[in-house]
């Protein structure tokens, strides 16, 4: 402060006597209940304190609330499996995996069909594939909103050239990215897709038998064909053959040959096979379903539909082919443990 206080019996003035001159002497007043006055009068507005508000102490308590509720939503955020969020956010390729909160199809909906096909029919694709002899039809299931795309092997195996339509019926020239035959499973790239729908990548290790199922694909051409069902059985073995041309079936259906309990169904597999372990399901699976989804009823990918069962008598010809109500995926958890190997480019 630039303001100075004197205080009292000090001078502002020369002291004509020196400094040795006497002061005045205080002394008490007459009656002593009464105290000497002030030698000035404090302005009282001006040094009265303004009792602390409630707003500064909220705004103290407020910081801490709204920082453990930011690490509370982030957290949320990282259980519940928003990694399609976080792609469209950062616009990286990150798979949408399902986690214990992400909802697909609303709560009350669970196990509607109508529901689940509204929900993830934007997600599955139609695959044509052109071969050296023909062509072959299948399905795949969108990862990213980028456009890879997870299908099997033996759709696309062979093929010299592969278009994608979507259910909203663009189409797309695609590439295939890698390939895993031991598993027939493939990863393909649309060129120039942005914005699409990825599905939830749900988990296979807790399916049960009798838990309700629903199918989406492409059989015979016919795109976003929806299919319901029951898990019948798991873990079933199922053969498949490992050829270079396994995806040229008769007629370039996208059918393919398998081993199933000792039987060989749509032609013969050859002397390379390799057996997983499959999701039985009584769902409607027909030719040109390979590859699609199949979903849980929470609208989660549990599998990828890969073989239906056709009796020997209808594999001669695949206008006889169909289903009898026992299909086959490749479960889900399969799938993405072999991501990394068909995102570096394996041709195996």
């Amino acid at each position: 402060m630039t303001e100075s206080i004197r205080r009292s019996g000090e001078y502002d003035y020369d002291d004509p006597q020196g400094p040795y001159a006497q002061q005045p002497s205080y002394s008490a007043p007459v009656n002593p209940e009464w105290p000497p006055p002030p030698s000035y009068q404090p302005p009282v507005a001006a040094f009265t304190a303004p009792e602390p508000g409630p707003a500064p102490r909220r705004k103290r308590n407020r910081g801490p609330m709204a920082l453990l509720a930011a690490v509370a939503i982030v957290a949320a955020a990282v259980g519940g499996g928003t990694a399609y969020a976080f792609q469209e956010l950062t616009g990286k390729d990150t798979v949408a995996s399902a986690g214990t909160t992400t909802t697909v199809v609303p709560s009350g909906k669970k196990g509607d069909v109508a529901a689940i096909a509204a929900a993830v029919s934007p997600s599955v694709v139609e695959i044509q594939a052109t071969l050296g002899n023909g062509s072959s039809t299948g399905s795949g299931v969108i990862i990213t909103s980028h456009g890879e795309i997870v299908t099997n092997n033996h759709v696309v195996s062979g093929a010299s050239s592969i278009r994608v339509r979507t259910s909203d019926g663009k189409s797309y020239a695609a590439e295939v990215v890698g390939t895993d035959s031991s598993k027939d499973l493939a990863l393909i790239k649309l060129k120039g897709a942005v914005g699409l729908k990825a599905a939830a990548l749900g988990s296979s290790s807790g399916v049960q038998v009798g838990d309700t199922v629903v199918a989406i694909g492409s059989p015979e051409g016919l795109t976003g064909t929806v299919t319901s069902g029951i898990v019948s059985a798991l873990d079933r073995d199922v053969t498949v053959s490992t050829d270079e041309k396994q995806g040229q079936g008769q007629g370039g259906d996208g059918q393919w040959p398998f081993r199933f309990r000792g039987r060989q169904f749509n032609g013969d597999t050859g002397p390379s096979t390799t057996t997983y372990k499959a999701i039985q399901t009584d769902a409607s699976l027909n030719p040109g379903n390979s590859g699609g989804a199949l979903i849980d009823a929470s609208g989660h990918v549990i599998g990828i539909n890969s073989a239906m069962y056709t009796s020997s008598s209808q594999s001669s010809s695949s206008s006889d082919a169909g289903s009898v109500g026992l299909g086959f995926a490749i479960p889900i958890d399969t799938v993405k443990s072999d991501l990394a190997t068909l995102r570096a480019g394996s041709t195996s």
